[in-house]
């Protein structure tokens, strides 16, 4: 791969709240893939290499950082939207379940999983924490789909060895974690995943949730990941008032205490845990969560359409903590595969919260929202080094986006005089698909409209 070197507008999160829009700016991009120089301005000079790329974008076209999936169901994939009218614990016996076992088929699970990648790539989505489901060759699989599509991902198997149907439920946790063992370290066999600082692809271990795990899994799963530095953590966490429940019955002895006591005392809450949803929390929740530098993935869709109960996370007191946050698709528990669908509910999301508060929890502005799309997702993610913003020394992950000024997309027309940043808006919130030309991972061209 030539060096790249990519004139024209840019925009990208800076910190939470505040955005740096450049309108004619110059990035070079290594043979690597990585940000080697970033020119803000005329009054700059940069070298660029005599072989490179030349790629001009024009006037209503910009660069945004890649969007970080944080909580993404792979599996769930060819079921989003259904089920949306139950509870958490019979939308999963109904409809969740069933779709899952499909998995077994490890034909059937390719042919799906190539569609997944396929679609989250085009919406944008350049990296993304899968859950797979319990099947260890259907894991394996989207590993390797995702390494060849070119989508930095977290894969992990699915731990569930009781309170699931026989027909999806693991047979022990010996059988569980023996085959989580054999996934991880599939994985880092993969080409150039063998050194995790650089992988593109690494495992993560996915226990379902306490309620489909036995101690002894538990425990298990915990050891290997106090064991290994490099080995995240994903779980659901504090989602809904029957899963809460439902989780205190298993586990009479956390009956005065939370899940954060829970995860804890197995060794699975620290800064590599992912913790989905977190919408019912305690100011306890929060502070174990905070102390143990744990990242939050909100799901503003899920939460909404999904689990019994209108459930908003709380996330600006989340912010106001110092807690890292980012924005998960949830597949199957939303509707959509689309960022900007999560972008806009998240807002909508907060907007309540601030009702909901009586105005202490200010909504989200477009600025917070799409950094915990991008920056924010890669701290969860513990990717910030790496990804996020186009710092130099960062990898180019992005996309180029082409607003339209017709019926071209979804998107509202852009018009005569629409500065930058009006096009941006205009984009994040009205904007489909249909609006990304290319999409980058590592400097490499995996997806796009245009050819």
């Amino acid at each position: 791969m030539p060096p790249k070197v990519f004139h024209g507008a840019i925009v990208h999160s800076i910190s939470l709240g505040e955005l740096e829009i450049a309108e004619n700016a110059t990035l070079v991009v290594n043979v690597s893939g990585e940000i080697v120089a970033f020119k803000k301005s005329e009054n700059q000079e940069i070298v660029v290499p005599e072989d490179a790329e030349i790629h001009q974008l024009a006037h209503g076209e910009f660069l945004i950082p890649g969007f970080v999936d944080t909580h993404n169901h792979a599996p769930q994939w060819p079921m989003r939207g259904l089920g949306q009218a139950l509870h958490i614990l019979e939308w999963l016996d109904q409809v969740t379940f069933p779709v899952e076992a499909r998995f077994a088929d490890a034909a059937y699970a390719r042919k799906t999983y190539e569609n997944t990648v396929s679609d989250f790539l085009r919406q944008g989505i350049t990296t993304a924490s899968y859950y797979s489901s319990r099947h260890a060759e259907a894991t394996r699989i989207l590993a390797e789909i995702c390494l060849e599509k070119g989508q930095r991902a977290f894969v992990g198997k699915c731990n569930m060895d009781r309170n699931a149907p026989e027909y999806i439920c693991e047979q022990s946790a010996a059988d569980s974690l023996r085959e989580t063992e054999e996934c991880v370290a599939h994985i880092r066999r993969l080409p150039g995943c063998d050194n995790p600082k650089h992988a593109l692809v690494k495992p993560v271990l996915t226990p379902r949730f306490a309620i489909c795990c036995t101690p002894d899994l538990l425990r298990g799963l915990g050891d290997m990941m106090k064991a290994d530095d490099d080995l995240a953590m994903q779980t659901h966490f504090n989602e809904a008032e029957q899963e809460i429940k439902a989780t205190r019955e298993l586990f009479p002895e956390l009956a005065a205490k939370s899940e954060a006591d829970l995860y804890e005392s197995y060794d699975l809450m620290g800064p590599r845990s992912i913790l989905a949803h977190c919408t019912i929390m305690t100011d306890y929740d929060k502070e174990r969560v905070k102390a143990l530098s744990c990242g939050v993935a909100h799901c503003p869709i899920a939460n909404m359409t999904v689990g019994g109960g209108f459930m908003v996370a709380p996330v600006r007191d989340f912010l106001r903590r110092g807690i890292k946050v980012g924005l998960g698709t949830d597949s199957g528990g939303g509707w959509a595969s689309q960022m900007l669908s999560v972008i806009r509910q998240a807002m909508i999301a907060s907007n309540a919260r601030e009702v909901m508060s009586q105005g202490q929890d200010k909504g989200l502005s477009l600025e917070e929202v799409f950094y915990l799309a991008t920056l924010g997702g890669a701290n969860v993610m513990c990717l910030e080094d790496q990804i996020g913003n186009f710092g130099v020394g960062k990898q180019f992950d992005a996309s180029w986006v082409s607003t339209t000024s017709g019926l071209d997309s979804a998107m509202t027309p852009r018009e005569d005089g629409d500065s930058l940043r009006i096009m941006f808006e205009k984009y994040i919130m009205s904007g489909d698909d249909r609006n990304i030309s290319h999409v980058f991972v590592r400097g490499r061209r995996v997806a796009g409209t245009r050819q």
